[in-house]
């Protein structure tokens, strides 16, 4: 009797492994995906069922209609908006006192991870004083404008999170990583279980 528990047990907790990661990525998947879409769908609000005459919900129309939202803006972005243009259009946006804050924010933060601008794309070893070691994004190479000659700003992701926090490190402490930014930021917010290949 005892084997067959222990038997059990075992089968369960390597079912666990299995079911666990997959079914919490599937759920905060469908969780944003639901989300996003019941705050931006507003087929309710147009369209109408002809045999009851009650408020039509097509589910999934609001994440199409930000998916084609997206893809017009870049379109317009790379084919119709000259540089000049985009620049006086930021420029705009940035006078905009409270809109400013949240839209430059935001804006960083999106260019941080696409578009050919990358900012966290190069990953780095940062030994501290107590010999500890971590790896974070090397963000700024100079920080003359601070009065910081031979400094670096180095920005360090939290495990679990997507928050994180920016240090200021002598340049001579930090080392360049030969992995991928993928990789590293992948192994710090998994908190250092996934494997690097």
């Amino acid at each position: 009797m005892k084997r067959i528990l222990n038997a059990l047990l075992r089968y369960f907790a390597k079912g666990l492994l299995v079911v666990l990661p997959l079914g919490a990525a599937f759920f905060v998947i469908f969780w944003a995906f639901s989300s996003a879409d019941d705050a931006l769908n507003f087929s309710e609000k147009f369209l109408i069922n002809p045999a009851t005459g009650q408020p039509l919900y097509i589910p999934g129309l609001g994440i199409l209609s930000v998916i084609i939202i997206i893809l017009v803006a870049g379109f317009i972005a790379t084919y119709l908006i000259t540089e000049p243009i985009y620049n006086w259009f930021n420029r705009w946006l940035n006078k905009i006192p409270l809109f400013k804050f949240i839209y430059s924010s935001i804006k960083d933060l999106t260019e941080a991870f696409v578009g050919d601008d990358k900012k966290l794309s190069e990953p780095v070893l940062v030994e501290d004083s107590h010999g500890f070691k971590r790896i974070g994004f090397l963000t700024q190479k100079d920080l003359g404008s601070f009065g910081l000659k031979g400094d670096v700003a180095v920005y360090f992701p939290w495990s679990y999170s997507f928050a994180g926090q920016v240090l200021i490190v002598s340049a001579d402490k930090v080392k360049p990583l030969k992995i991928s930014s993928a990789q590293a930021m992948k192994f710090i917010v998994s908190g250092g279980v996934s494997s690097i290949h």
